[in-house]
């Protein structure tokens, strides 16, 4: 149920995040959805980990919070006008971080929808990685973070969001 939640928040955030990369929206202006999902994701977090006692449950919550993490750090670069350096080492430690959650997600999958979110996980090792190499390397791929967060936006978060939402998936 809060997984349909969060990720059609993400999809928003990575969509507008990529507009952003894209020079579609002004810095000041993409702090107010980085703060709003951060917020969204920490709490379906607390949530999940409070009212569980499971370590699958544990896992999904230490996993959000990579996300809201993520997102109130990109708010925080656009407030104090920092060059993202720090963030992008975040996100190589996020990438590496990930990589095990995609694997064992391909490892149990059982139906398509948790195929999809096991792809859904190794994008977003994936999209991660690339903001360490824009960020912290510099490399000039601002233009393919774009399009990646992009597409990661709509295929990763928004559409299986909905999905789940509507009860399309399971």
């Amino acid at each position: 149920m809060l997984l349909g939640l969060s990720l059609l928040y993400v999809g928003a955030v990575l969509i507008l995040n990529g507009l952003w990369l894209s020079g579609r929206i002004e810095d000041r202006e993409i702090i107010l959805i980085n703060l709003v999902v951060a917020a969204i994701s920490f709490f379906v977090a607390i949530h999940t980990a409070v009212f569980t006692d499971t370590i699958t449950d544990v896992r999904a919550a230490a996993m959000t919070l990579l996300f809201a993490i993520t997102y109130l750090w990109v708010a925080y670069n656009r407030l104090q006008d920092c060059d993202g350096r720090g963030l992008g080492w975040f996100s190589l430690f996020v990438s590496v971080t990930v990589v095990p959650v995609a694997l064992l997600g391909f490892a149990q999958a059982d139906s398509v929808m948790s195929v999809w979110l096991a792809f859904s996980w190794a994008a977003w090792a994936a999209l991660w990685f690339v903001y360490f190499l824009l960020l912290t390397l510099q490399k000039p791929i601002q233009k393919l973070a774009a399009y990646f967060t992009l597409f990661c936006g709509v295929f990763t978060a928004w559409l299986p969001g909905m999905l789940l939402l509507f009860e399309v998936a399971n």
